[in-house]
């Protein structure tokens, strides 16, 4: 897993800048493989595949929602606001909505074949990002969930896995 972390944090760091992945730690840069350039810029290729057609382009402000098909939406959606504290869907109008807190989010499709979500049934994974991994593990494994924390720490912070009551997968991220 710790290759394949490196593979898409160096991908990300080529098609976004470095200054996406590690904007809070500039030290990081010392951390960067010595066999690659110092120099982040990203290729131009990548660049201009990344970018809007125009300057004016309207854009998304932010995800609104995460929707999945589930075996049993009920005890899902419990296991989620239980374990994750994520409210859900509210079925009145003063019922409260999750609120996220502003920070960064990857958008990332993978290619088909990718080993990287575990299962390949598996066509999403999401990744929530949290003040204290350590914590967020612990809590989890008091209640009996499995969570497998990355001993690796990488420049845009560290990471853990686990998966829900039907088996998708989560990631874990507390940025650096």
């Amino acid at each position: 897993m710790s290759f394949q972390r490196r593979r898409l944090l160096q991908t990300l760091s080529y098609a976004f800048g470095a200054s996406f992945i590690l904007s809070k730690n500039k030290s990081a840069v010392a951390a960067q493989n010595p066999t690659q350039p110092t120099n982040t810029a990203p290729p131009a290729k990548a660049v201009a595949k990344h970018e809007p057609a125009g300057a004016d382009m309207e854009k998304v402000a932010g995800i609104g929602g995460l929707f999945f098909r589930a075996h049993d939406p009920d005890a899902l959606g419990r296991w989620y606001l239980q374990h994750l504290g994520i409210a859900l869907t509210p079925t009145s109008e003063n019922s409260p909505v999750w609120q996220q807190e502003a920070g960064q989010t990857v958008f990332s499709p993978f290619p088909e074949k990718s080993g990287y979500f575990g299962d390949p049934h598996k066509v999403w994974m999401v990744n929530f990002r949290v003040h204290n991994l350590d914590k967020m593990a612990a809590q989890l494994r008091t209640a009996g969930i499995e969570v497998k924390v990355d001993p690796q720490s990488y420049p845009n912070g560290r990471f853990a896995r686990l998966h829900d009551p039907e088996g998708n997968p989560i990631e874990l991220w507390q940025p650096a």
